[in-house]
């Protein structure tokens, strides 16, 4: 393999997936036909089908940000965060804040009860923290194939060209409303 076999932009993947541990083990996959969740059975040593084709809720009520970095986010990601926090009945605001500082954490909650995650640029790391190949391309696929969007403020994630291995970007990914409100606020 060479360096541009991997410089390939998340809309040629074939498959995207993850393990989480917590209360039960869970395996959530896509290869382009939905997502599914196969849940560990530790009597038999073997994953279950639990969650047959997953959809994310187009609204949710949680966003997840880590907001011990308000200061430094731009300030339409602000002027959202002040938005979620608001009371207003018909949109059932304000949402809840839950962050619990681990991706896959964060957006599998999401993913199944309706939400949005939210990674934006800061003045110390201006071209966002989480790397598009490796983490927001295959979470970026799985919020799709469950009726989600991911974007880095302006660009749909499964479409950028990566540039490098390690390249970073900005990532909000969740909810189709939701996300589509912050966009509104970029």
């Amino acid at each position: 393999p060479t360096m541009e076999d991997f410089l390939q932009p998340g809309n040629k993947q074939v498959a995207a997936g993850y393990v989480i541990y917590g209360s039960s083990t869970m395996l959530v996959y896509t290869t382009g036909r939905g997502v599914y969740g196969f849940t560990l059975d530790p009597s038999i040593g073997e994953f279950c089908l639990s969650h047959l084709n997953i959809v994310t809720p187009p609204d949710g009520a949680i966003y997840s940000i880590n907001e011990g970095n308000y200061n430094h986010f731009p300030e339409g990601v602000k002027k959202y965060i002040e938005y979620c926090k608001q009371e207003d009945k018909p949109t059932k605001r304000p949402y809840s804040a839950r962050y619990i500082g681990s991706l896959v954490s964060d957006f599998h909650r999401n993913l199944l009860k309706g939400g949005i995650f939210m990674y934006p640029p800061t003045a110390s790391a201006p071209k966002g923290k989480l790397r598009l190949i490796y983490e927001c391309n295959p979470i970026a696929f799985l919020a799709e194939q469950a009726g989600g969007i991911a974007t880095d403020g302006k660009n749909r994630i499964l479409d950028i060209q990566p540039e490098s291995l390690h390249q970073r970007v900005p990532l909000y990914v969740g909810s189709k409303n939701m996300v589509q409100k912050l966009q509104e606020f970029l």
